[in-house]
């Protein structure tokens, strides 16, 4: 005898949470956060309004979620395509396009994230969280002394991980105030600053 199927509410729910979630990215991307409804979203995702709210509690809460989606594919990509020091420049340049065509994705992250700067807010402890392992993923991929050698003299691994997350967050806000700003080379530019070290060129691989 086959195995019985799950049945009920629960069934399948963190594949129903993932598609929840994608639809509400494409509804918070197309419509902007304030113009999305949960009914909307709830369509989109073939299920009813009561069963989404089975899943999120509201709309905030759905953001949070859409938003650390991003960033786990994100990071996913980062550790899958960048190996050294030199792939970082042509991913982060590729990050900033691929951010560039959903600017209402970028606007919400950024407003979330000044707004869980507040102790008191759902969000913070997520947003520590986050800062966190980006710094300890960043500072993590400089294990060896060559590794190290690429970063420009008296520049530590911890103290580039934080430059790193000021700037890539910096120009993108930039960039939300002048669309017409190009935001990509000054990108690049700074991991050449960042990596170029004493002898002004990147260490062979």
């Amino acid at each position: 005898m086959g195995q019985a199927k799950a049945r009920g509410p629960y069934a399948k729910t963190p594949a129903r949470r993932a598609e929840i979630v994608r639809a509400a990215r494409d509804s918070f991307a197309e419509r902007g956060y304030a113009n999305a409804s949960l009914r909307d979203i709830a369509e989109r995702a073939g299920i009813t309004h009561a069963g989404l709210l089975h899943h999120f509690r509201n709309k905030d809460e759905l953001l949070a979620a859409v938003l650390a989606d991003r960033d786990s594919e994100d990071w996913q990509q980062g550790v899958d395509e960048v190996d050294s020091t030199e792939r970082l420049g042509p991913y982060l340049a590729e990050l900033v396009r691929h951010h560039q065509k959903a600017p209402e994705l970028m606007r919400l992250w950024i407003e979330l994230a000044a707004a869980a700067s507040r102790p008191d807010h759902p969000a913070h402890a997520y947003f520590v969280d986050r800062y966190e392992r980006s710094r300890a993923q960043f500072s993590d991929g400089f294990p060896d002394k060559g590794a190290r050698f690429a970063l420009r003299q008296g520049v530590s691994p911890e103290s580039a991980a934080v430059l790193f997350q000021a700037v890539l967050n910096g120009l993108q806000l930039q960039w939300l105030i002048d669309q017409e700003l190009d935001i990509v080379g000054p990108v690049t530019d700074f991991v050449r600053l960042l990596f170029e070290g004493n002898s002004g060129a990147m260490p062979e691989s």
